[in-house]
């Protein structure tokens, strides 16, 4: 006796890879968050906060972890080696989450990038410009290194 057929749609419960939209999306909200910071600072009288080589580095550091998972993956792939589900479900997990979070970063980033452009009079503006932009190039690298793991993760059809 054979199993039976599951009813529906056989593409339901399928996963089908991050698309440009919800990736504009966050990166829209994220430029307009990281942009509104420094008005919301102007306006409340506050200090806004300080973009450092830190936090520069934390998200290359990230970009540069998930570039490392999408690496061993696609090497496990191109050797045969089966990976075990739950260990390939968590890297499709963390590469549609990064590829999401890297967009928002780089918006929040390149936002507060742009309210700095013609702040000459604000102390260390220059500094804050530059630093906000590099940053926001190691988002665009996170949501690059999470795309490389997602597509990493996909099963060829000749698999299923």
């Amino acid at each position: 006796m054979s199993a039976p057929e599951p009813e529906g749609d056989p593409q339901k419960g399928r996963l089908e890879p991050s698309g440009p939209g919800p990736l504009a999306i966050f990166g829209g909200i994220g430029l307009v968050l990281g942009w509104g910071i420094r008005a919301l600072s102007i306006r409340t009288d506050s200090t806004e906060p300080e973009v450092t080589w830190v936090s520069v580095a934390i998200v290359f550091f990230l970009a540069a972890l998930v570039g490392w998972a999408a690496a061993q993956t696609v090497r496990a792939r191109r050797d045969r080696v089966r990976l075990p589900p739950h260990r390939a479900v968590n890297r499709l997990v963390l590469g549609k989450t990064c590829a999401l979070a890297g967009a928002l970063i780089a918006g929040g980033y390149f936002g507060f990038a742009l309210a700095h452009i013609g702040a000459a009079g604000a102390d260390d503006a220059g500094g804050q410009l530059w630093h906000s932009v590099i940053a926001g190039i190691g988002g665009l690298a996170l949501m690059t290194a999470a795309l490389l793991l997602e597509q990493a993760c996909r099963i060829p059809p000749e698999d299923h």
